[in-house]
Order: C-alpha cells, then structure tokens, then sequence
C-alpha cells in the first residue's frame, strides 16, 4: 500500500510551506518514498472520521497500511528511521540528530509561534502593543542561540539529517517578519535546506493544490 498523508485543501498560508503537511511531504521527497495525500476541510478536521485519526483535529496524518501516526516530528521519526537518508548510521550521530529534531519542536518553535500568534492574530486585543515586543525578544534570543550553536556550518551536526528538516521548517515562519535576515548564518541555513531538489518538490506539491484552487 502508498503511504497516506491527509493536507488541507486550501492552505491558511496560501501555499508557502508553512502548513505542516511540508515538512512530512519533505521527509518523504528526502527518503524516496511515494505517497498520495487525501485533502481535508476545515469542516472535515472536526468530523469523526478525521478525528479516529487525529484526536486533536489537526493535519497531518500518516496512514501505511495499519499504522496511523499524527504530529509532525513523530511521523517525520517515523519515516527517518524507517527509510534511509535523513539519519546518521553511527548510533551517536544518530541520536544527535534525534535531539535537534526534539530542540526545533520543543525549543525553537514554541517562542516563534508564539510572536507569530501574537502578530497576526492578537492586533484587536488590548495587550498587542506592549506583548509583541516581548515575543519577539523571546525569539531573538532562542535564534542568536542557534546562530552561535551553527556558526559557520552547513547544518547542524556533520550532514544533513532529519534535525535540520525539522529546524528548517521552523525557521522559515519568521522570514516574513524580517527577523531571520538578522542571524545571516541562519538565514544562509534555511536557504540552504529550500534548494534541496526534495524540498522544491515538497513545497511544489503543496503550491500546486492552492494554485489550482486559487
């Protein structure tokens, strides 16, 4: 059977990569595996079929065969350690780029969905003035951490491996915002990660259902 992956079938970012379905369509690219993605409302995401699948209501799912796995960085490990090509054979390296896949989700993204939130979706809200100041230094700081921690790398930990396909994605929600174009590694970093011929497939793919909607 195909692996299969649930996307929405219209994108709130239009296309651009940031729904989360890109960075499973990413890990499959990397890894050489075909899959087919079944498109999903938002009407649908709350509906009991989706839900057997995501408990949370949310995109996207995995399905092969009689495994189903839903959030990103699971399904990503998933794929990793199942399929050669986005983790190291050495059991230390390996296990390095398991940790990075951990601080992109758990250290890196949080501060930066939360300035995102906050810049887009809280304006209306009393406290967006003196708020948005304080998310952004969140971010700040967890970025110039890993501007220092990359330095002048190529990627994180010797070769690129699953750890970067996760920070990657998260990275790129911060480009609009002018905030990445101030660490110039890391910047560097995730242009690096968008010209992989995997990547440009990936979000090929996601920019074609909105186009084609559009």
């Amino acid at each position: 059977m195909v692996i299969t992956i649930t996307a929405f079938d219209r994108s709130p970012d239009g296309g651009k990569g940031l729904a989360r379905d890109t960075r499973v369509r990413w890990a499959l690219e990397e890894t050489g595996q075909p899959y087919d993605v079944r498109l999903v409302s938002f009407r649908a995401l709350k509906e009991p079929a989706h839900l057997a699948l995501h408990p949370f209501g949310q995109i996207p799912t995995y399905e092969d065969g009689d495994l189903t796995l839903f959030e990103t960085g699971s399904i990503v490990f998933h794929i990793a350690g199942r399929h050669a090509g986005l983790l190291p054979q050495d059991a230390n390296a390996r296990a390095r780029a398991i940790t990075w896949m951990f601080a992109a989700v758990n250290t890196v993204e949080p501060p930066i969905l939360e300035f995102v939130t906050a810049k887009f979706f809280e304006r209306d809200k009393p406290w967006y003035e003196a708020r948005l100041p304080f998310t952004a230094i969140n971010v700040r700081s967890r970025m110039q951490q890993l501007s220092t921690r990359l330095g002048d790398a190529d990627w994180l930990d010797g070769a690129f491996s699953a750890g970067d396909l996760m920070m990657v994605s998260v990275l790129l929600r911060m480009r609009s915002s002018g905030i990445l174009d101030e660490y110039a590694n890391l910047a560097a970093y995730v242009a690096r990660g968008e010209a992989r011929p995997a990547y440009k497939r990936a979000f090929a793919a996601q920019l074609a259902i909105n186009t084609r909607q559009s």
